[in-house]
């Protein structure tokens, strides 16, 4: 059994090689493995000034964010440690003081 990765617009697991080409006979897309490789590792996060995030850094909020589901606000100049990025909407997973497990825009962030 090969292990080529899943399609990067449906996701399905049936994609195979057609010449230099991957396919996927179920979205008809069709990608290069180099062109995927290099997305991968052109993914990069930066905070409001521009400055590259990486996990583990410390970032402090520039702006007053509400709490989705609750009346408390965090705090311009609230300082967050240990972030961990990840990919979506919100690219940053981290743990505020007093409120918990929180995840954050990367553009409402400068790094500390």
């Amino acid at each position: 059994m090969s292990s080529l990765p899943p399609c990067p617009a449906c996701g399905s697991e049936y994609t195979y090689e057609d010449g230099a080409q991957l396919v996927c006979p179920e979205c008809a897309h069709e990608w290069s493995p180099q062109a995927a490789a290099s997305e991968e590792a052109a993914k990069v996060i930066k905070d409001a000034n521009g400055n590259v995030l990486q996990d583990g850094d410390t970032v402090t909020v520039i702006k007053d964010l509400k709490v989705k589901g609750s009346s408390s606000v965090v705090k311009v100049g609230t300082k967050v440690k240990n972030i961990r990025l990840v990919d979506g909407d919100h690219d940053i997973d981290c743990r505020i003081e007093g409120f918990g497990a929180m995840q954050l825009k990367s553009e409402f962030v400068k790094k500390a």
